[in-house]
């Protein structure tokens, strides 16, 4: 099939992280505010919603243009080939959003585009009444700067649903988050890595999917799936060849402790719905109690934050029990994802790398402390 524009959407901060995770997957792709953009073939499409493990969803870009007035979005609209998704009996909901955009009203905007869409299709199917009891083809109208961006949803269920977190505990990191953080860590498969506060066991779980070769999306459906005229044999290959790739027996060396013992086993189920049971090591246990044998290894952790005053001084002696364990452990190196100001001063010194990113809406710094040898190496 012919190639379409696509846009694997992202967090803010994850953009290139996602641009070269298309790379590894053989899609040429460029890094834009809010995600990735790339042109391909629906099969494209479909191996990078099936395998990318830090993107929200994947977009298919019908059209782009400027709209200053209802009546440009209109005719910009109608203009577009929507036939070519949308048939007689398709459902197509629309949503939008607006941002310095001279039309400011989103409910107009979806109301206009809407109109628009039936009135193209009025006259390729030469009908007036479209029953909408088919398929579904969700719709986005997105303007940005006076420009207005048509995208049908690929995804469908946004991407870190992966199927295997049916139970939730208390602040869940999304797995694309996380997801991220392990590809942002300084860890690589083969080295030993820790999470000592590790909760319902999403970073290690999404580390351990990562050794194994299991794509992120292998046990769910996407949206384009249903879409008219796609190769869906294709796509079923596609599938095939990712479950051939999955080997659980790659996973070693992982393991969690939180003092939680609920939450530890949750961690055991969400380890066995991701078809992993049994390969990661999760234990009910303090910060202060963690001994590890191994002279080197990477802690990934993702502590409360104490957002709350009444929390804090609980967080801020989390934070200096975590500097005990870094010098229980001098070979091993921290990476900490926190949104709290006084982190560094709690663990007891500076990071040596920082990056800012968003858990949810909030302004978070994921932080990496070396091992003092390595601190001297890079300096």
């Amino acid at each position: 099939m012919q190639p379409y524009e696509w846009v694997a959407t992202a967090a803010f901060g994850l953009e290139g992280i996602v641009a070269r995770e298309l790379c590894r997957l053989g899609i040429r792709a460029q890094a834009e505010n809010g995600g990735a953009r790339f042109r391909g073939t629906p099969e494209e499409a479909f191996r990078a919603n099936l395998h990318l493990r830090c993107a929200d969803r994947v977009l298919l870009v019908v059209g782009q243009f400027e709209a200053r007035s209802f009546e440009e979005l209109f005719e910009g609209v109608r203009a577009l080939p929507w036939e070519a998704f949308i048939g007689r009996n398709t459902r197509f909901p629309v949503s939008g959003k607006c941002a310095r955009s001279q039309l400011m009203s989103v409910r107009d905007c979806q109301a206009i585009t809407k109109k628009a869409i039936v009135e193209r299709l009025k006259t390729q199917y030469h009908t007036n009444w479209f029953e909408e009891s088919g398929e579904t083809v969700a719709i986005d109208v997105a303007l940005h700067g006076n420009i207005a961006r048509l995208t049908l949803d690929a995804s469908g269920a946004a991407l870190n649903r992966r199927g295997y977190r049916t139970w939730n505990g208390e602040a869940p990191l999304r797995e694309t988050l996380a997801a991220a953080l392990v590809s942002l860590s300084a860890w690589r498969p083969g080295q030993p890595l820790h999470d000592p506060m590790c909760g319902t066991g999403t970073l290690l779980i999404e580390a351990a999917m990562r050794m194994a070769r299991r794509a992120p999306g292998l046990t769910r459906s996407f949206a384009m799936e249903s879409w008219r005229e796609m190769p869906r044999a294709a796509f079923e290959s596609l599938r095939e060849e990712a479950r051939a790739a999955f080997d659980p027996s790659l996973v070693e060396g992982l393991s969690g402790g939180d003092l939680d013992a609920s939450a530890v086993e949750l961690a055991r189920r969400h380890l066995h719905q991701a078809g992993l049971d049994g390969r990661v090591r999760f234990a009910v246990e303090a910060i202060k109690d963690c001994r590890l044998s191994a002279p080197e290894g990477v802690f990934l952790c993702n502590p409360p934050y104490g957002e709350r005053l009444s929390d804090r001084r609980g967080c801020e002696a989390l934070y200096r029990e975590m500097g005990l364990l870094l010098r229980r452990h001098p070979g091993w190196t921290l990476c900490a994802i926190t949104s709290h100001p006084g982190f560094e001063r709690c663990v007891g010194r500076r990071a040596d790398k920082r990056r800012r990113l968003y858990n949810g809406r909030l302004e978070c710094e994921f932080m990496t402390f070396f091992p003092a040898g390595q601190r001297r190496a890079k300096g």
